[in-house]
């Protein structure tokens, strides 16, 4: 029995992968003091530093426009919803592995609400790469069998 991904759940993923895309900004400042550290690097590298995080920021913007407008789309067993949700899955699922392998949460201000909040935005990624993990291995049960 093939099971399916409820769409609110898809729905509740996008709206939560527009908010990192929203906060990205307000954690790279107040929490990481990225723009101080960024200024530190050569003037090329700053502006390198600067457009990759814009392209996170569009990415998670992206993915969650997608998600909310096109869930049902997305549902659907098609190459192209395959393929969008492979890349959905492996952009969220790569953002947890690195964030357990290489970024030390040590180093998050201590602070009750930088703390609360890492917890949260933890949840939101594992949830992301969750859901669209889920929605493509259920894609791939359908396309094998």
């Amino acid at each position: 029995m093939i099971t399916k991904i409820p769409d609110w759940l898809i729905i509740i993923a996008g709206i939560g992968q527009i908010f990192t895309a929203m906060i990205y900004p307000y954690i790279r400042h107040q929490v990481f003091d990225w723009y101080n550290d960024v200024k530190k690097l050569k003037p090329l590298n700053q502006e390198i530093a600067k457009t990759y995080g814009r392209y996170i920021q569009g990415l998670n913007f992206s993915f969650g426009l997608i998600a909310i407008f096109l869930y049902d789309d997305l549902q659907q067993n098609t190459r192209l919803a395959l393929a969008l949700t492979a890349l959905i899955a492996a952009y969220w699922t790569g953002k947890v592995a690195t964030q357990i392998a290489y970024y030390p949460m040590y180093s998050i201000p201590q602070q009750w609400h930088f703390k609360i909040g890492s917890y949260f935005m933890n949840a939101l990624f594992l949830l992301f790469a969750t859901v669209f993990t889920g929605l493509l291995i259920i894609k791939l049960k359908i396309l094998f069998t």
